[in-house]
């Protein structure tokens, strides 16, 4: 059973996407930061295997103690499956992490600049599009750290921004939307918003940030925020 929330011209569904997506017929566009998988990999090269559970890893890992978190069971890949839905059900379509994935060739590939100097660590991040257009990079000393973030892997809202600007597209799904910066940066910019999380804190997360962009956004001073009307539907 999943649950949905409309705020103002944002839609958000709490519930796995690999269930709601068939809900949701053809969208304009997909941006999303889905989970990469890496965290869970026993190795550091390239080579993809034996996952580690969190007993395994340790609370005192670099990376746990970095992400504050013991567990990494919500970093599961998407498998084929989902990116054929994703790729199938959209016209644009901008994946964060594509170099992770197995993707067809990408001419406009985005490139955000981390501007961090440790070299166990990725510098840049790598978006797989299917735009027409030519690659193009992210760079900005304050985005450093992504301030303020609620969100293991969060990412800043000026860079979700940049992003959604450069598609042309209404509305703007993002089926693993998080703590909701996608959401927000459509919010921003006026474009409809269609969001999954499958993680309550994070949905709930998501829920508030995007009401509070709306309210902000408006050319006029902002009326309060109408009360979220939540639909439950049956799978």
């Amino acid at each position: 059973m999943a649950e949905k929330v409309v705020i103002g011209n944002a839609e958000l569904w709490h519930g796995d996407c690999r269930e709601v997506l068939p809900l949701l017929g053809q969208v304009d566009a997909v941006i999303t930061d889905p989970p990469y998988g890496i965290l869970n990999l026993a190795g550091e090269g390239s080579t993809p295997a034996v996952r580690k559970s969190p007993r395994q890893m340790g609370s005192g890992t670099l990376k746990n103690r970095i992400l504050n978190t013991s567990a990494v069971e919500w970093d599961v890949a998407p498998d084929a499956a989902v990116f054929d839905a994703l790729r199938a059900n959209s016209t644009l379509q901008v994946f964060w992490g594509g170099n992770y994935f197995a993707l067809p060739p990408a001419r406009g590939v985005l490139v955000w600049d981390k501007e961090q100097p440790w070299e166990n660590f990725s510098q840049v991040e790598i978006a797989w599009t299917n735009l027409n257009r030519p690659a193009a990079i992210f760079r900005e000393s304050a985005t450093r750290g992504t301030p303020d973030k609620v969100h293991p892997t969060q990412k800043p809202i000026s860079l979700m921004r940049w992003c959604v600007a450069m598609v042309d597209a209404p509305t703007v799904l993002d089926p693993y939307m998080g703590s909701g910066t996608t959401g927000v940066a459509c919010a921003e910019l006026g474009r409809q918003f269609i969001g999954i999380e499958r993680e309550r804190k994070y949905f709930d997360i998501a829920c508030e940030r995007i009401a509070r962009a709306q309210a902000q956004g408006q050319l006029l001073p902002p009326e309060p925020v109408a009360a979220p009307e939540q639909q439950t539907m049956e799978l």
